[in-house]
């Protein structure tokens, strides 16, 4: 015991701050996909008969930004339920 607080409650507390910061990956990859979307509808505007390989492109970019904010939560939803750190003590 360290002034009242139990190490399990100072873990979980812990775990709780770590899954908030762990949150903070999603906005990176917000900021870039409507990014690439602003780009990307830019590009379609100078060249509409390209609109097939521009959105494809754009779109798989998305897809492998996204996986950042993906990765994010699945810490913070380890962190919150399944936490690992407690088992330890």
């Amino acid at each position: 015991m360290m002034n009242g607080i139990s190490s399990e409650a100072f873990v979980l507390g812990c775990s709780a701050i770590g899954a908030g910061i762990a949150m903070i990956a999603g906005v990176g990859p917000g900021i870039g996909q409507g990014i690439a979307a602003g780009h990307g509808a830019a590009a379609v505007g100078r060249n509409p008969g390209a609109k097939g390989n521009i959105m494809s492109t754009m779109l798989l970019g998305q897809a492998v930004a996204e996986t950042t904010g993906l990765y994010g939560f699945a810490v913070a939803i380890i962190l919150l339920f399944a936490n690992p750190l407690v088992k330890l003590l």
